[in-house]
């Protein structure tokens, strides 16, 4: 009897489950319904196999939303309170739970009509975009009547939710008080990680928490992502996140495409056909310009110590520049900057918003020329939300860590560096062999993981790369090994002189020399393009201005690429040097880079002015040089084609 009594005191925790299990089902009816209502938009290439891929996709949303919206509703059920167990208190509870998801039920129902005219989940911005509308009392009630099925089954829904609606059933003559309470601090506190980890979306050290964007993952078309996501999510996870707001720098669309626009047409002067060249993309994590030796002949050179003999001889062969910027400072902003050349302002683009706007990018752009498109990340699946955003932008297959573990020509699982993904070296020679299991022409990119914190090399090598100067300089040392012989396998294959490399970071790392410390030194990162099949580009370290964001136009122009394409970079190859620019954002302070100046502004005003020549960035010239007030121009020009074609969902020409 007194263990029937214990595990009865346990009611309260299982009644708790058992009502949140049922809004699962209720959240599993609106995206039915989502999809029903909408099932035009969503047909093309539809399969049962897709439709569950979705569906499953949609759970982690659920659970991220459902947990969210009823944290009111299990504090009060799980509360360590003995006095709860009464009818009045009991009740309360009832309504709350029915309160907070019957709303949610009704906004993924609006959000199933409202749909069709944004082809997106609601986010707050909503909010904004229709505060001086006085005409949304009439919309509404017009498509209610328009839609008047809906309203039933929300009623209906709502009524069952209620009806069916467990309760504890608990008496106060079941307990003793100070039972009770004990057994509800260790419910409440036992519960709380896997709430934490349902919000966050898992509990991997990999997953950060998960994002509007993170859908692109589970979707083959961008579209699809509403069907994968719930409309209480996108809300509230876009709470505070108006990241973009349009200056009203320019009050033309045509005077502010006379100074810059980001859509790119044929040049009129090539008269070559396209070229369908292999594209490879390394982006190294935080391999940036400082460690690489070749690239820093003119810094401190008495002193200087580059970590990078691979690289060096690579870039012997190649085309780089001395002047190259990263467009942020985090991997998540070094993905759309150099696969689909979107810069990073105010925040990271696909934690916004905005990143379920119609995007492309270089894997998409060459995929409808008939190219096969792959992603390597040596990392479990979604881990950064590449997997997402890779998919989203066009490639057509990801390959993980689980896929490298399958594999059975390589060493599965024991190449994991236990925290992050499959060590470098393995992994590369992984990326290289696949490459040559797939059919020309392809474009792949890969994103590497081991410079990278906790800063460890694999153990055979911790004699070879022992510590030196700073922590990450011996894991760039294994990491330029691994470059060297991922080139070395490379050169071997037959696909290597039809293809062109570009190697570049995501971003820059832990620095010892005070020029990388400074505002704009802490944004250089490489950029080498390695072309072995082309005698007639001859390798050079060029003076020109090189960032991220120019990666994908300079492809497209070595292809001669005959189509119109976005991109907010340049051409690097069929640009002059000094109309070559780099921008980047920290802060709060927009960073421009041209005619050999550095122009810091806040979105009102400059601030500062400093000459190239000025490393330590030590002499402000603000109102004192002449190229100031065309740098303005020309950044107000970038700044507002970039949030108005963020705001209004136009990257795309």
């Amino acid at each position: 009897m007194m263990t029937l009594r214990r595990l009865h005191l346990l009611s309260p925790l299982a009644t708790t489950l058992c009502n949140l299990l049922m809004v699962y089902v209720l959240y599993f009816v609106a995206r039915i319904l989502y999809l029903i209502v909408n099932y035009s938009y969503f047909a093309q290439g539809l399969t049962f196999g897709h439709l569950l891929e979705m569906l499953g996709g949609g759970l982690v949303f659920d659970t991220t939303a459902i947990l969210v919206t009823n944290i009111p509703y299990i504090v009060l059920m799980l509360l360590p309170w003995h006095g709860k167990e009464c009818r009045g208190y009991q009740q309360l509870c009832r309504w709350v739970y029915v309160g907070i998801n019957a709303l949610a039920f009704a906004v993924n129902l609006c959000d199933a009509v409202y749909f069709r005219f944004t082809m997106r989940r609601t986010t707050t911005t909503v909010f904004s975009e229709f505060s001086h509308e006085s005409n949304l009392g009439s919309i509404f009630l017009t498509e209610t009547l328009h839609h008047l099925y809906l309203v039933f089954i929300f009623a209906l829904l709502t009524w069952v939710i209620y009806r069916l609606y467990c309760q504890t059933g608990l008496r106060k003559s079941d307990y003793r008080w100070w039972h009770y309470d004990l057994v509800m601090l260790l419910s409440l506190a036992g519960l709380a990680p896997f709430v934490v980890a349902g919000i966050r979306g898992g509990f991997a050290t990999a997953v950060r928490p998960i994002t509007i964007s993170n859908a692109n993952q589970y979707v083959n078309r961008p579209v699809e992502a509403a069907l994968v996501l719930n409309t209480p999510f996108s809300l509230y996870r876009t709470i505070g996140k108006a990241v973009f707001v349009v200056p009203d720098y320019y009050a033309s669309e045509a005077e502010m495409a006379a100074v810059y626009s980001p859509i790119h047409q044929p040049l009129a002067t090539d008269s070559c056909d396209f070229t369908k060249k292999n594209v490879v993309v390394l982006i190294v994590e935080s391999f940036g310009r400082e460690y690489i030796g070749a690239l820093n002949t003119t810094l401190d050179n008495s002193q200087y110590k580059g970590y990078t003999p691979c690289v060096d001889s690579l870039i012997a062969k190649s085309v780089s520049f001395s002047r190259s910027f990263c467009n942020g400072r985090k991997s998540i902003d070094g993905m759309p900057s150099i696969l689909s050349s979107i810069p990073m302002f105010v925040e990271p683009f696909f934690l916004t918003p905005a990143s379920m706007n119609h995007v492309s990018g270089i894997a998409r752009l060459l995929a409808d020329e008939g190219y096969q498109t792959a992603f390597f990340h040596g990392a479990q699946r979604g881990s950064m939300g590449f997997q997402a955003f890779s998919r989203a932008t066009g490639f057509q297959e990801y390959y993980g860590r689980e896929d490298y573990n399958q594999d059975k020509r390589f060493g599965g699982d024991r190449d994991f560096d236990g925290t992050w993904a499959i060590w470098d070296e393995p992994f590369l020679q992984y990326y290289a062999t696949k490459m040559s299991d797939m059919k020309e022409p392809f474009m792949t990119a890969v994103f590497t993981a081991s410079s990278h914190h906790p800063y460890v090399v694999p153990d055979e090598y911790k004699d070879t790369y022992p510590e030196e100067g700073i922590v990450i300089h011996k894991c760039i040392r294994y990491t330029d090994m691994a470059i060297g012989k991922f080139f070395e396998k490379a050169s071997h294959e037959p696909w290597f002189n039809n293809t062109i490399f570009v190697l570049t970071s995501d971003h820059t790392n832990l620095s010892d020399h005070a020029y990388y410390q400074t505002d704009l030194g802490g944004f250089c990162s490489p950029i080498i393009i390695f072309e072995p099949g082309n005698a007639e580009r001859q390798p050079e370290i060029q003076d020109k201005i090189a960032q991220q964001i120019d990666i994908l136009p300079t492809l497209m122009g070595m292809l001669h690429y005959k189509k119109p394409y976005f991109a907010f970079g340049i051409d690097l190859f069929n640009t002059p040097e000094e109309e070559t620019w780099a921008v980047n954002y920290l802060n709060g302070i927009y960073q421009y880079v041209k005619n050999g100046h550095v122009l810091q502004f806040d979105g009102q005003q400059t601030k500062a002015v400093y000459a190239l020549t000025d490393s330590l960035m030590q002499h402000n010239l603000v109102n004192q040089d002449k190229c100031q007030g065309q740098m303005e121009r020309e950044l107000k020009a970038i700044i507002q084609q970039y949030m108005e074609r963020m705001t209004q969902d136009r990257l795309l020409p």
